[in-house]
């Protein structure tokens, strides 16, 4: 490949990175160990802390996509035998479930139909049932459908020994996330979307109690590579300890990302967030497009929408693509082949988006 085409990423992640992000990538290598990078990522801790709302002090970026925050989180947390209770709503809790199990643990399912919310109650009687179990886990925008999971009523958890582990990848940023104020242990999430950086880190936090559980653990956590105490040592502790050869370059970008959507303000970016969704899916509707997730738990930043009767998606799809520079992502699960996923993300999330994205189906569909 010789040439390269510029790409509108509406699908459910990459998304297209602030100017910022993409101007960083520029700056000069930084050494691993380098007092400039070390100082960078101490910025960067801080700048995730406002994001997730939380004054937690292990809170970093993790070397990897969003895929490596939930590993090094079930695998920091989970010891083999240990009990995780999971709610399964979709097929990023699907994940949830495989990689806790072949941690070892003994996972509890709490099910709910793919394109519905989970049931906090529900999840808390299985804590009930289930009163030994190290944490409970659930994924507070489930990108294969486009539900928002209600996260707060969880905090009742706070009263209990079982760890809350929330699933923030196309969250944070996005929509209404509180890690202190929810009572959350641990959350994860991904450079790539609302965060509006390229795709390579995975920003965890980790609240005192989830500390003091991982430091206790009687055997090593099966992941030296995601052992979220080694990474603090690494990045936080008052003499860094050597760990791996981090990216200078993706934490400028993620730097950068963060710098911009503080500067807009926290609550400003989930307001832009909601206003630009809505107006996507009251668009969708009228042109006979369908909504997956029911009103009250829809997500904004991504729409999981069925197309009108007898219009083939993934033809549609590439055309798309190939004719506009558009990318939109397929269905997964009982919806691949029938939906898309449609995100508007970051610097994605504007009208401009929008318009473009209408536009071009228009002129398909006519």
């Amino acid at each position: 490949m010789t040439g390269h085409n510029e790409r509108l990423l509406l699908g459910p992640g990459p998304s297209n990175p602030y100017p910022e992000a993409m101007e960083a990538l520029g700056r000069p290598v930084l050494g691993h160990l380098d007092p400039d990078y070390l100082a960078l990522m101490a910025e960067i801790s801080a700048q995730l802390r406002e994001v997730f709302g939380t004054a937690n002090e292990l809170t970093l970026p993790v070397s990897g996509t969003g895929s490596a925050g939930m590993e090094a989180c079930l695998a920091s947390l989970l010891q083999p035998g240990e009990k995780a209770i999971i709610g399964v709503n979709g097929y990023f809790g699907e994940r949830l479930c495989e990689v806790a199990t072949r941690g070892g643990a003994e996972v509890v399912r709490v099910e709910a139909p793919w394109g519905r919310a989970m049931d906090p109650q529900a999840l808390l009687d299985a804590r009930d049932a289930d009163p030994d179990a190290r944490l409970l886990a659930v994924v507070a925008a489930e990108t294969s459908t486009g539900v928002r999971n209600d996260v707060a009523p969880l905090a009742a958890l706070r009263d209990t020994d079982t760890l809350l582990l929330v699933d923030a990848v196309t969250a944070l940023g996005g929509n209404e996330l509180r890690v202190d104020d929810w009572g959350i242990d641990a959350c994860y999430s991904a450079s790539q979307k609302c965060l509006g950086a390229p795709p390579g880190l995975a920003p965890v936090t980790l609240s005192p109690r989830a500390v003091d559980v991982m430091r206790a653990r009687t055997v090593p956590v099966r992941s030296f590579y995601l052992d979220l105490g080694l990474l603090h040592d690494y990045y936080l502790a008052p003499t860094p300890k050597y760990h791996h050869t981090a990216s200078a370059t993706m934490a400028y970008s993620l730097h950068a990302g963060l710098g911009r959507l503080l500067a807009e303000g926290r609550e400003a970016v989930w307001a832009r967030h909601t206003e630009i969704g809505t107006k996507l899916q009251d668009a969708l509707v009228k042109r006979g497009f369908g909504m997956i997730a029911q009103a009250g738990n829809r997500l904004a930043q991504l729409t999981a929408t069925t197309l009108p009767e007898g219009i083939e998606e993934a033809p549609l799809r590439r055309e798309l693509l190939a004719r506009y520079g558009i990318e939109v992502g397929g269905g997964l699960g009982e919806f691949a082949g029938r939906a898309w996923r449609i995100g508007l993300m970051g610097h994605a999330a504007r009208e401009r988006s929008v318009v473009a994205l209408l536009g071009a189906v228009d002129e398909l569909l006519s």
